[in-house]
């Protein structure tokens, strides 16, 4: 089975020395990347480390700004490095507004980026399925008002207690990847609880049916592990030798 990661998840060794980063989670079994930022790298050069690693770029996290401040620029970045992908990490959303300002942003940018061969996702954190200050579920404004695909980070819609397994059934046609990850739910009732991050397998989140559901539906799955303990590298490693783990029992 192939797996991806997001670049975050090495985010300390990444602003180090990006090539070796590359290099070290090629080393580990990953045949995917999903870049958030590119830490001044050149797409010529990144494109030449991929290739060198035998790595893709699955898709990349690419901010809205991005895309209004220099949408050739992006376009040109991401037919260099062979990525068709390009996933909005966030964005502002806790009011009507702001949800009709994204909705805006995306049907504008969506037959711009596909005309150039590139399909625009939407990655949600857990206040995409929670009310927002005008009491929309700004993930069903999007599936309703938009075509934007969606990357569904699978932990922040379990924190957010739902099923991320009905959700990728229910969203199957408009999902090609998802993020794979794991960790602590944040208790609502109280102000002072967070969300934490766990490698895959030591937290919460039903990691082991999630990766089942989506070999079933042919979903990319894109491991993301936020919390650098003690570093990336073994945080990230840690997950992939979770997930060699259950492909050796399939």
């Amino acid at each position: 089975m192939n797996y991806g990661l997001q670049l975050y998840s090495v985010r300390d060794a990444a602003e180090k020395d990006f090539a070796a980063m590359l290099r070290q989670v090629a080393a580990m079994g990953y045949r995917m990347v999903e870049p958030a930022g590119f830490f001044g790298v050149k797409a010529e050069d990144v494109a030449a480390m991929l290739k060198e690693y035998g790595l893709t770029a699955s898709g990349t996290h690419t901010g809205i700004k991005a895309l209004t401040d220099d949408f050739a620029g992006t376009v040109a970045y991401h037919h260099i490095i062979g990525c068709d992908d390009l996933i909005i990490p966030g964005a502002r959303q806790s009011t009507a507004e702001e949800v009709s300002v994204l909705v805006d942003q995306i049907n504008h940018f969506q037959p711009m980026l596909e005309a150039e061969g590139i399909r625009l996702h939407y990655h949600n954190h857990s206040s995409e399925f929670l009310p927002n200050k005008d009491g929309q579920i700004v993930h069903d404004e999007l599936a309703a008002r938009t075509r934007v695909l969606f990357e569904l980070d699978t932990f922040w819609a379990f924190n957010a207690g739902l099923s991320p397994i009905d959700l990728m059934e229910k969203y199957r046609d408009r999902m090609r990847f998802i993020h794979l990850k794991d960790g602590l739910r944040q208790n609502f009732s109280d102000p002072q609880s967070r969300a934490q991050g766990k490698s895959l397998g030591d937290g919460e989140a039903p990691v082991a049916q999630i990766r089942k559901k989506a070999i079933e539906l042919g979903l990319g799955m894109v491991v993301e592990s936020e919390g650098l303990e003690p570093t990336g590298p073994d945080e990230v490693r840690r997950c992939i030798e979770y997930l060699r783990r259950l492909d050796a029992v399939d």
